[in-house]
């Protein structure tokens, strides 16, 4: 009697500390909500560039970085508040190809293609992405 006494104290124990193992705290961190939302990209109306617009209740200032194909940085911008939140980038002078355009806003990043091509005599730019 004594020994299935112990027997299922023992059992009641173990399966007891299986599930409590089971159970891990989760750290409390303040969400952060997405930028996805707040970033729009547009064709500038000539379709000889792109247009980047940040909503206005977007946190703090927004970082612009356009790559090259060969992850060279062709051009850098910051977007604030005092300066206007959107901004048109002409890049029909560009060559040909494709480049890589980050908006960085509150440690979130959003990339989008601009593909730089000619149609005819002109030089056109799309958005990919």
């Amino acid at each position: 009697m004594k020994n299935s006494i112990k027997l299922s104290a023992l059992l009641l124990l173990a399966s007891t500390g299986i599930f409590a193992a089971g159970v891990t705290a989760k750290p409390i961190h303040p969400m952060t909500p997405s930028i996805k939302g707040m970033v729009t990209f547009s064709p500038v109306p000539s379709k000889r560039g792109v247009e980047i617009k940040v909503n206005e209740n977007a946190p703090g200032k927004a970082l612009v970085i356009i790559y090259n194909y060969e992850n060279d940085m062709v051009w850098k911008d910051v977007l604030s508040k005092k300066k206007g939140m959107d901004k048109a980038f002409i890049l029909n002078q560009l060559d040909n190809g494709n480049y890589t355009i980050e908006v960085t806003l509150n440690k979130q990043v959003v990339k989008k293609i601009a593909h730089v091509y000619y149609k005819g005599d002109s030089k056109l730019v799309a958005i990919k992405g």
